[in-house]
């Protein structure tokens, strides 16, 4: 039941994502030209994602536990730490570039186009790599870390 969920919620985002109109790169890109062919309407579409998303939050977390789980999981982390402003830069970076976000990418790939391919390409290979650097860097004694500080 859980995997007809999931199932159901992604091809719900999927389908509002495309008939958005924000699996088209130029339309992103539109948005960040101020002076040239601004285009307003990823604005909108974000104004309309964060209302209905903090609509069901507020409705959502009234309940006890979600349907399908025994219990919500909220992260309860609230600092911001160096991975998360890199993230987010190379994140806004890549989507100004691109004009792909990994939201709109990954139903973008039904359009089988060669950029939103070589787009979620090199996303999962990002992921490989920072997980990859992670491992390492965990596996690394402390005192070796300390020496070349």
């Amino acid at each position: 039941m859980r995997l007809a969920a999931s199932y159901l919620i992604g091809l719900l985002f999927g389908l509002g994502i495309a008939l958005s109109g924000m699996i088209n790169p130029a339309k992103v890109i539109n948005f960040f030209d101020f002076l040239g062919s601004w285009d307003p309407s990823l604005a909108l579409v974000m104004g309309g994602a964060l209302t209905v998303a903090a609509t069901g939050y507020a409705v959502v977390l009234r309940r006890p536990a979600p349907f399908l789980a025994e219990s919500f999981r909220i992260p309860a982390r609230r600092d911001i730490d160096l991975s998360l402003l890199g993230g987010a830069a190379i994140f806004g970076v890549g989507w100004g570039i691109a004009g792909f976000c990994p939201g709109g990418a990954l139903p973008a790939l039904g359009t089988g186009k060669s950029e939103v391919i070589l787009f979620v390409a090199s996303m999962i290979a990002g992921i490989a790599a920072v997980k990859a650097v992670r491992a390492a860097v965990r596996r690394q004694p402390r005192e070796a870390v300390k020496e070349t500080a």
